[in-house]
C-alpha cells in the first residue's frame, strides 16, 4: 500500500513537471509569435521622428486623439531630444518621416538620403543671450559662445546673422543637440547665446533672458515635415499618407480653432513644461499640409 502511494505520487510529479514543460513551450511559441505579430505591425505603421518642439504637435495631437481611421492608418511617432537623432532614424530606415529644417534635410539628399517634401511647418528660431551677461546687441557677442547644431537651421542663422555686424573677436559656435540641455545650459548661465524654438523660447523669455534675432526677420520658412522617396511607390504607403494628410488638417483645424491650451495635457506630456509656460505660448497658426515654397529649398541647399 505504501509502495503504491510512492508511485501515485511519482506519477503525478511526473505529469506536473511534464505540464510545466509543455505550458512553457507553448509560452515560448505564442511569445514568439506575438513578437512576430508586433515586428510586422510595427513594420507596416507609418513612423515620424518628432521633437518637442510645437511644429509636431498637430502629431502628438492627432496621435492622441486618433483624428483618423486606426482601420487606414496606424501613425507611430518617434521621440528624439535632438534632430540628430531624427536624421539618424531616418537613415538607417527606422522611420518613414521626419520633422526637421531645410538645411538638415538638404543636407541628408547631399548625403544620398532620398527625401520627399511633405509640408511646410511653423516653425521659428530666436537667438537668446544669458540674463547675466548683458549681451543686447549682435556685435558684443565677438569672443562669445553661441550654442547650435551643426548643419542645421541654427547653423545658418547664427552666420547669417553675425555675417550682418562686426565684433572685436571671433565669435564661437558649440554643437548642443539637445534641445533640453540647450535650455538648461543658459536657465544655469553655462552658455552665452543660443537658438531655441517653441515652447523652449517660451521657458527662455519667461526667465528675462534677451532676444537678439528671429528667424522670421530674414523672412525664410524653413521648417519642414519630410517622407522617404520610396513610399510614394509603394501602394500602401501611398495610401497611409492619404490618411495621414486628412489627419493632419484636422488637428490643425483643431489647434487653431481651440489654442494651444487647451491641450495642456499633451504639453505637459510630451513638452514637460508647465502651467505658467503653456499660459504664455504665443498663439500660433497651424497650416494644412502645404509644400515648402522653392526659394526656401534653394536658399537651404546653398548653405
Amino acid at each position: 500500500m505504501r509502495l503504491l502511494k510512492l508511485n501515485i505520487l511519482l506519477l503525478i510529479s511526473v505529469l506536473f513537471f511534464a505540464s510545466c514543460g509543455k505550458s512553457y513551450d507553448e509560452q515560448k511559441k505564442i511569445s514568439v509569435q506575438e513578437r512576430k505579430r508586433l515586428h510586422t505591425e510595427d513594420s507596416l505603421a507609418l513612423k515620424i521622428a518628432v521633437m518637442p518642439t510645437l511644429d509636431c504637435m498637430p502629431i502628438y495631437l492627432l496621435k492622441d486623439k486618433q483624428l483618423y481611421d486606426s482601420l487606414k492608418l496606424d501613425i507611430r511617432p518617434r521621440f528624439f531630444n535632438a534632430q540628430m537623432d531624427c536624421d539618424t532614424a531616418i537613415i538607417n530606415g527606422r522611420v518613414e518621416g521626419l520633422v526637421s529644417d531645410l538645411v538638415r534635410t538638404e543636407n541628408l539628399r547631399k548625403r544620398g538620403i532620398r527625401l520627399d517634401y511633405l509640408s511646410s511647418t511653423n516653425a521659428y528660431w530666436q537667438l537668446f543671450t544669458n540674463r547675466t551677461a548683458r549681451l543686447k546687441h549682435l556685435n558684443q557677442l565677438g569672443d562669445k559662445k553661441i550654442a547650435m547644431t551643426r548643419y542645421s537651421v541654427t547653423d545658418y542663422l547664427t552666420d547669417r546673422s553675425m555675417d550682418t555686424v562686426k565684433t572685436k573677436a571671433m565669435f564661437y559656435k558649440v554643437q548642443i543637440n539637445n534641445v533640453f540641455i540647450r535650455l538648461n545650459m543658459l536657465l544655469n548661465n553655462e552658455i552665452d547665446a543660443l537658438w531655441l524654438t517653441e515652447p523652449q523660447a517660451t521657458v527662455a523669455r519667461i526667465h528675462n533672458n534677451d532676444i537678439l534675432r528671429d528667424s522670421r526677420d530674414f523672412k525664410i520658412n524653413f521648417g519642414v515635415l519630410a517622407f522617404r522617396s520610396d513610399l510614394t511607390r509603394d501602394k500602401h504607403r501611398k495610401a497611409q499618407l492619404k490618411e495621414f494628410v486628412k489627419a493632419y488638417n484636422l488637428a490643425c483645424d483643431s489647434l487653431n480653432a481651440r489654442g494651444l491650451a487647451h491641450y495642456s495635457n499633451i504639453l505637459k506630456k510630451y513638452y514637460k513644461i508647465d502651467a505658467v509656460t503653456i499660459n504664455a505660448l504665443p498663439k500660433l497658426k497651424y497650416k494644412h499640409i502645404s509644400a515648402p515654397m522653392s526659394s526656401d529649398i534653394r536658399l537651404a541647399n546653398k548653405y
